[in-house]
Formats: C-alpha cells, sequence, structure tokens
C-alpha cells in the first residue's frame, strides 16, 4: 500500500514538471523542471528495486546533464533575444500534430502490450538465476574491460566528448 501510494506522488511529480518544463517560457527554469523530473525517475527506479539505476540515473543525468545543460546556457545566454517572439500558426499546428501522434503511439502500446507481471503492477522484479544474474563487481569488471563485451571505449569516447565541451565552454567564454 505504502509503494502504491509513493508511486503515485512520484508520477504526479514527474507529471507536473515534465507539464512545466515543456510550457514554461524561461530556459532556466525548464532544466530546473528537468531535474526535478529526472529526480522523480530515479525515485521510481528505487521503488521498483533497481538501486544501480537509480544512482546512474541521479550522478549522470540529475548531476550531469543537467549541471551541462545550465553551464552550457549560462555560457551562451544572449540578453538581445526578444522572448516576446510568437509562435507562426504553422509551427504551433506541427507541434500539435506531433503531440497528438506521440500520444497516439504510446496510447498504441499501452493498449497493445501487457506491462503487468503476476505479482501486481508494483512488485518486486523477479531475481533473475543462473546466468541472468549479474553483480555490481560484474558490472564493474565489465566497464573497465576493453575487450568484446567491454564498456571501456565507449566511456573514452564519452569523455573526449566532455573534453571537447569544456574547452569550447572556455572558448566561448573567454571571447566576452
Amino acid at each position: 500500500m505504502a509503494s502504491t501510494i509513493i508511486f503515485y506522488c512520484l508520477a504526479a511529480i514527474i507529471l507536473i514538471c515534465a507539464l512545466l518544463a515543456v510550457t514554461t517560457k524561461r530556459i532556466m527554469r525548464a532544466a530546473t523542471y528537468l531535474l526535478f523530473v529526472l529526480f522523480g525517475t530515479a525515485g521510481l527506479y528505487f521503488l521498483m528495486g533497481y538501486t544501480f539505476l537509480g544512482a546512474v540515473q541521479v550522478m549522470v543525468y540529475a548531476g550531469g546533464v543537467v549541471v551541462l545543460y545550465i553551464f552550457a546556457l549560462m555560457l551562451t545566454g544572449r540578453k538581445d533575444v526578444k522572448d516576446n517572439e510568437k509562435a507562426s500558426i504553422a509551427k504551433k499546428m506541427a507541434a500539435v500534430c506531433a503531440s497528438l501522434g506521440a500520444a497516439a503511439i504510446l496510447l498504441f502500446v499501452m493498449l497493445t502490450h501487457k506491462f503487468i507481471n503476476d505479482g501486481g503492477l508494483l512488485s518486486a522484479p523477479a531475481e533473475p538465476t543462473g546466468e541472468q544474474a549479474t553483480s555490481i563487481t560484474q558490472i564493474g569488471q565489465m566497464m573497465v574491460d576493453a575487450g568484446h563485451n567491454g564498456y571501456l571505449l565507449p566511456f573514452e569516447a564519452v569523455s573526449v566528448l566532455l573534453l571537447a565541451c569544456i574547452v569550447g565552454g572556455l572558448l566561448i567564454a573567454r571571447k566576452r
């Protein structure tokens, strides 16, 4: 019962903050609302028992990506851009059509797939057995392995990308 109440509270927070993120006219507020959406998603992961995914959600997405967004917005923010620019009717119609299309796809997937397992909506995930079980030690070894199933190369590529972003941000800030 308590997990159901927590689920509905987190779902309400995620829904409200997501709506505020896409409807606000101030970009910094949108990034802040996005941060709350990502924290709510991490809360859902923790509620389902996926502590590793919840921790990654908080550290990487809420902690890294949103801070990178805010850093980029602060470096590239221009004062001469007018916030009162009106969107044309064609842009509004395209946005409505895209939203309705996404809602139709979401509704189709929700109605045609079975998402509820035998234990109910919020039951604990089934414990994998045998070869399916992956421990934190195995995850750590795969992250530093350069072999076929290793993730060292993607981590190195992401680190080079983030380094390029930092250098680019410093160059933009220095020109002012």
